[in-house]
């Protein structure tokens, strides 16, 4: 059978491991799996080859009529949090209902990480795009404000795409090229150097190369 190239998981935080050298490497720990086969997409009958998995198991009551229909097709008897399409080139070689871990992917060195950033809510210039403050002094009317945003005359508008306060963060963001450190399939566990976006428990879709 086939090795799988992308599963879900969450990410549990940020800790450091020590080289052969010494060195402190900074890493991040993922949860990666189990996922569950809940549906094969074949390129006769939907046009390309995939699979819907699931993962973070959720009760069958918290779910309506539809969706429990689906996930009992597959043989579960649990629902699911997140549901994802992953490519792969076989979906034959899978059935409904089977368990994939890290043991079933084809892990290298490197990985693509997907995952939402945390939202900040709506910030000020200074804060979303790193705009220099003004003076603090006691008569400068320019402390952390916009400042000029556009012309008076021509065209006397606010240009498209000018950097403006709004809501910052939230959004799907993709972390490539990420080194993985270690691989601890008997944990479901995944430790790649660096940062990933989001919270702790943010669910995350890991891409192998």
């Amino acid at each position: 059978m086939a090795g799988i190239n992308a599963l879900m998981g969450k990410k549990i935080g940020m800790t450091r491991v020590f080289g052969e050298d010494g060195s402190s490497v900074p890493v991040t720990v993922l949860e990666i799996g189990p996922c569950v086969v809940l549906q094969r997409k074949t390129a006769d009958k939907e046009g390309y080859n995939a699979l819907q998995i699931g993962f973070g198991q959720k009760p069958l009551k918290r779910l309506n009529r539809p969706m429990r229909g689906h996930v009992e097709k597959a043989g579960v008897d649990s629902g699911f949090r997140y549901i994802k399409e992953i490519p792969v080139d076989d979906p034959n070689e899978f059935e409904p209902g089977q368990r994939l871990t890290l043991s079933d992917a084809n892990i290298s060195q490197l990985v693509d990480i997907v995952s939402v950033a945390k939202g900040r809510g709506f910030t000020g210039t200074v804060k979303r795009h790193g705009f220099s403050r003004g003076p603090m002094a006691h008569g400068s009317k320019h402390h952390r404000a916009v400042g000029s945003t556009g012309m008076s005359a021509y065209p006397s508008r606010v240009l498209k795409g000018k950097k403006m306060p709004g809501r910052m963060g939230g959004k799907r963001k993709t972390v490539k090229n990420s080194f993985i450190v270690d691989v601890r399939p008997e944990e479901n566990l995944l430790l790649v150097k660096g940062g990933v976006a989001g919270a702790i428990n943010q669910m995350v879709l890991v891409y192998f190369k």
